[in-house]
């Protein structure tokens, strides 16, 4: 296994953090670190937001003093807002990689055109790659995209082939259309065919790894140059041991007694408040992490409840005080977390499907007011 070559940037294990919405803020990438190494990518954020200056989306992109490299995801959908997006991460020092997102499948993002739904217009993708590269500098350029929107309209393949011509530096696929959403199981061997017609850069896969011997068997099944994990490390930052140990060929994995996760749980919440400066705010925040961080353990409906309302970080404490901290790490729980299930259908614009190859940019609204997915 070798490590993964983003441009002069060298990254061992080849494991990337997925930046997910409300998820990957700097504590959270902070306890992933702590675990292993790789690339821990923040939240997504807004090219117009970044370009414009708003607050909400400059601190967001506060990183530790030690976290190297690091790692910014844009969203955008006109190739000019992308291009002055990237050229200021460049020009003032703010990342050290820049990964672009056209993989998510939510409706706000998609139906005003960005997202998974951008791929399918060709010559868009084209422009805004091109924007992006030719503004970067030495930065590296990567990109995260789905199958496409749906089986009648594949995408992967030719973005793969316009990333390359364009001079981007990896791609990672996760093997779902935006349609499926997170529902049914990842096709691995889109990976696969992704990975047999780009030669020239890093492919990465994602989708459905729930341990670390997930990643190994995804690896070993693709052909695919590293894995991007996201939701099977909710709520268990260390995965990423357990992901550094495979790639060195180790066997060892991390099974926290329940007391180790109450205690990571609590620093988790304190890293919040420290970085949100407000406790009320960061222990609202942490409340979507109680059920992952208890998953398969054998805790009582009333506790689950007071941990999941918890205003301050002292009622939070007192709550995982009562916890059992001698249970043993339960088994079966390398499974899926998160919401899984499919859409009906995807929103996108009207007309959105009549031409692949319309360069026109999506209207102005189209890229969120501010970021974080």
């Amino acid at each position: 296994m070798e490590s993964l070559k983003l441009g002069s940037l060298e990254v061992w294990p080849p494991v990337v953090l997925a930046p997910m919405a409300g998820i990957t803020n700097a504590p959270f990438r902070t306890l992933c670190r702590e675990q292993g190494g790789g690339l821990f990518v923040c939240e997504m954020i807004t090219t117009r937001a970044l370009v414009e200056r708003n607050a909400k989306t400059l601190k967001m992109i506060r990183f530790d003093p030690g976290e190297k490299p690091r790692s910014i995801q844009l969203y955008g959908v006109d190739p000019v807002t992308v291009g002055r997006a990237v050229r200021m991460i460049a020009e003032e020092g703010l990342a050290d990689h820049v990964d672009l997102n056209f993989g998510c499948p939510v409706p706000k993002v998609t139906r005003r055109g960005g997202g998974s739904a951008l791929p399918y217009k060709r010559n868009l993708l084209r422009a805004i790659l091109r924007e992006a590269v030719r503004n970067a500098g030495t930065l590296p350029v990567t990109m995260k995209m789905r199958k496409g929107i749906d089986d009648d309209h594949l995408t992967y393949l030719d973005a793969g082939r316009i990333a390359v011509e364009e001079g981007v530096s990896a791609i990672a696929l996760h093997g779902r259309t935006a349609v499926q959403h997170y529902g049914g199981t990842a096709d691995w061997e889109a990976i696969a065919r992704l990975k047999e017609a780009v030669t020239e850069i890093p492919v990465l896969g994602n989708g459905d790894i729930w341990s670390a011997d997930d990643a190994l068997r995804m690896m070993r099944e693709t052909g695919c140059d590293g894995v991007v994990v996201g939701r099977g490390c909710l709520g268990r930052p260390w995965l990423f041991a357990d992901l550094a140990a495979a790639c060195d060929g180790g066997d060892e994995r991390a099974r926290p007694a329940l007391g180790e996760v109450a205690a990571t749980m609590n620093r988790h919440a304190t890293l919040l408040a420290e970085c949100f400066g407000s406790e009320p705010h960061a222990v609202a925040d942490f409340r979507k992490h109680v059920g992952w961080y208890l998953k398969g353990f054998v805790v009582g409906a009333d506790l689950r409840r007071r941990l999941a309302t918890s205003d301050t970080l002292a009622d939070l404490r007192e709550g995982l005080a009562e916890l059992d901290a001698a249970q043993p790490w339960p088994e079966g729980v390398d499974a899926p977390r998160g919401k899984t299930h499919p859409r009906d259908r995807v929103h996108l614009p009207a007309g959105w499907l009549d031409d692949p190859y319309d360069l026109a940019v999506p209207c102005a609204d189209a890229e969120l007011d501010t970021s974080g997915g």
